[in-house]
């Protein structure tokens, strides 16, 4: 069984960066993700104080890109321009403070079919190659699976994507995978083929990159998520598929309450809650 390195999504409200940090530590984490999904709250000054602590409390950092920086437009006009700067400014700041992932979200469909899709995304994924090489700054890149069963971004075309761009590896959102599947993601062998897909794709020395949360769901579509307990995605089929793989893994709460992270980390074996269980 590889490493698991498990934490939250959000840093804790701290004075300083270092005592965010020892918060983490506090609680048995050792990975967390922030997020620019409302802004760059983050720049070129502070990065490298955030990157210096993070490193000191031997926490892995993971950033989240804005939510409109996506790659697959169906021109190369206004909006790809903009994707494609807030992407390049994303790799800027992952760099400087030493964050070992950029996740960002697959697009959408805009009238055409998967694989025309795919084919933009990987094309497009070009550009923002020869402008971070350029720069100095190809970090490596998640794209996530999504949680609607009719839109872009299902767990194969996450795989399609990664599979054809060297910087880019599968983000897999199990909640989301538990949405689109009706619930189905009840036993390790669910968990361990999507896992096992993954690793086909992977580098030889990257995790596993796992966003986990309980979850609420219609008609195969994500709703909402849930504290931990209750929906039906439970973290014990997570823990054991993952046994299953030397490959080490990132696992990244997005449960809202912090008791949730706390009870999913005591399944995984790697939060306070399971030292004192």
């Amino acid at each position: 069984m590889g490493e698991i390195r498990y934490g939250p999504s959000g840093l804790p409200e701290a004075p300083t960066f270092e005592e965010a940090f020892a918060a983490l530590t506090a609680e048995g984490y050792r990975a967390c993700e922030t997020g620019f999904v409302s802004g760059f709250w983050l720049d070129y000054e502070t990065a490298p104080a955030f990157g210096a602590a993070a490193a000191a409390a031997d926490v892995a950092v993971s950033v989240h890109a804005p939510l409109a920086a996506f790659m697959g437009h169906v021109d190369r006009g206004k909006k790809f321009k903009m994707a494609l700067g807030m992407l390049d400014h994303t790799a800027g700041l992952a760099q400087a403070c030493g964050a070992q992932l950029i996740v960002f979200h697959p697009g959408f469909l805009l009238g055409r079919e998967h694989d025309q899709t795919i084919a933009d995304v990987v094309d497009q994924l070009g550009d923002l190659r020869a402008r971070l090489e350029e720069k100095g700054r190809l970090v490596p890149f998640g794209v996530e699976v999504m949680g609607r069963v009719r839109d872009f971004g299902s767990i194969d075309d996450v795989l399609a994507i990664a599979a054809q761009v060297d910087f880019v590896r599968p983000v897999l959102d199990f909640a989301h995978m538990h949405a689109t599947s009706d619930g189905a993601f009840l036993e390790p062998d669910m968990f361990a083929d999507a896992l096992a897909r993954a690793d086909a794709v992977l580098e030889p020395d990257a995790p596993f990159h796992i966003h986990f949360s309980d979850i609420q769901f219609a008609n195969r579509n994500e709703t909402k998520h849930l504290p931990y307990g209750e929906g039906t995605l439970r973290a014990e089929p997570l823990r054991d598929a993952l046994a299953r793989f030397e490959r080490p893994a990132t696992v990244i709460s997005e449960s809202r309450d912090a008791a949730s992270t706390q009870a999913i980390g005591a399944v995984l074996g790697v939060s306070s809650a399971s030292r004192s269980s």
